[in-house]
This record gives C-alpha cells, structure tokens and sequence, in this order.
C-alpha cells in the first residue's frame, strides 16, 4: 500500500482495509486538531488507489471491511469516487461495506441523488465530527459550519441510507461554556438521531492553536469531574430513536457504551454514581487519542 503522512481512522475501523485514497484533510483549520499538522490536501491518482486496490485483493482477504482515508475523502468528484467503488466491488467482493469521513462541506457537495448512488455501490457508514451543537464554540474552533449545516447534511446523508457516525468533543467550549455546549449538542444530535455517537474528551495537542490558547492562559481545560458533568449533560439531552452512544475512547476518564433508548437512565445512573465517587475513574496515563 503506497500510504504518506499519518494514516487516521475511526477506532471501529481498526481491523479494515485501510485505502488512502487522500492525503490529509481538505480544511485542516480547526484549532483543537493535530492530525494533519504541516500537509498538504490533496487526492491522490487514480494509478496509485487502483494499485492498492490490486495489493488488497491479493493480500487482504481476511478484512472485510474497507475504510477510505484520509480525513475528507468524501470530497473526491463523484466519477472518480464511483469508479473507486466500482473496484472494490469487482475486486474485493467479500468486503461488505465501505466507511469513509465525511463533513459538512463535502455532504454539501454532493447532491441526494449522488448520495444514493454512492450507496448502492457499497458506502455503507460516514463518520461526522459535529463536534459541538454550540454555535459560538463551533465558530471559536474554525469548524467552518454551524450546527444548523450540521444536522442538515447529517440528515442527508441518511436520507440517502448511509449509516451515520457522529464524532461530539466534550471540554470543547471550556468550563465558561460547558453547560450550552452540553445542551445544543445534545439537541443537535437529536435532531440528525445518528446511528452511531462517540464523544471524545479534549487533549490538547502541542503546536495546535488551542494548546498555546491554553498555554497562554485563554483556554482553560475542564478536570475529568466538570468533564463527567458535562458528559451526564450532554447524554440527558440525547435523544436517538435506535443506536448506540459510546464514550469508550481511550480519551475517556469513564468508559460507557449505551444502547440508546433503553440503556440511558442506567447511563445516566453510571455517570452519576462515578460523580458521586463510587466508580473509579481511568487513571491519567491511560488516556490517548
């Protein structure tokens, strides 16, 4: 596999085929993320993914799932993205579903109908990273949308069928906004009712923005209790028809995967018993992204 930079994947891809299909991410600005430091956006040949499709046919038979990288490959032009799964599904016939990030500017960019078809050829999950529902912590991070173009083209892309996975970062908005974060991100999720939430909790990662924010003194971090609080928060204003909302990431003080709706009132019961001191928190040094 012809792989540059760092190659980032969903945790739930950890055992697909990884094809890199772009290098990097096509906005690269928000100040909180660290993944794509010092690249450069772009899409790759057709040459170079058709080859390692080739390599993955003959040697990675045992996966069965395919996860297009890099951070925005959903902004690859509909006909080359098409023909990429139109060799996947000739080459690899036992894989049974294509994932791929996706965010607002590329869901704009496509049209229902593109969505579809994408579908039909095999795209079966897209990962969001909403982040937050707040509007003024979205526009403090340089996420490049609000929550309304959010849940917009989060809707859109179940229209169409595609599974959606929801990325939400608890911390975000630091202790002055914690709560409204919480509350508008939870509303925020309730209106797009994704199959999937995963909520992360802030690192901060040296040379980004927000790191010499903190180191500057204008962003205050929230301890893993103000963490937990929100996170309580945010899940009590959640409201998903059918689908699992995890805060199992190794950034995560208390692990917990809720099967949404009728896993939420023992949720909420876990978070406030770990609030209350009964159930021990991750220690420091065994958090990562």
């Amino acid at each position: 596999m012809h792989y540059e930079g760092n190659i980032i994947r969903p945790p739930s891809e950890a055992n697909s085929i990884l094809l890199q299909a772009t290098v990097g991410c096509s906005r690269n600005k928000c100040t909180f993320c660290g993944a794509y430091q010092g690249e450069r956006f772009k899409i790759k040949s057709d040459e170079v993914i058709m080859a390692d499709i080739a390599f993955a046919a003959a040697n990675c038979r045992r996966q069965r799932r395919v996860f297009i990288c890099d951070g925005d490959a959903l902004i690859i032009p509909q006909k080359r993205l098409v023909r990429i799964l139109e060799a996947i599904a000739a080459q690899l016939p036992w894989v049974t579903r294509v994932g791929v990030y996706a965010n607002a500017k590329s869901l704009k960019m496509k049209s229902p109908e593109e969505l579809a078809e994408l579908r039909r050829l095999g795209m079966g999950i897209a990962y969001m990273g909403l982040e937050s529902g707040d509007d003024q912590t979205l526009k403090a991070v340089h996420k490049g949308a609000d929550s309304a173009l959010q849940i917009e083209m989060g809707r859109k892309a179940r229209a169409a069928g595609i599974k959606l996975s929801v990325t939400v970062l608890l911390g975000l908005a630091g202790p002055e906004r914690s709560e409204v974060h919480a509350i508008e991100t939870g509303r925020a999720l309730s209106a797009i009712d994704p199959e999937y939430v995963g909520a992360l909790s802030l690192m901060l990662i040296p040379g980004t923005p927000l790191y010499a924010d903190c180191q500057a003194g204008r962003f205050t971090p929230l301890s893993p209790t103000e963490l937990l609080r929100e996170l309580r928060t945010l899940l009590a204003h959640t409201e998903q028809t059918q689908g699992l909302f995890h805060a199992n990431h190794a950034s995560n003080y208390l692990p917990i995967r809720a099967r949404m709706p009728k896993d939420k009132a023992a949720t909420l019961e876990l978070i406030d018993r770990a609030l209350a001191g009964e159930v021990a928190l991750k220690p420091e040094w065994m958090r990562a992204l």
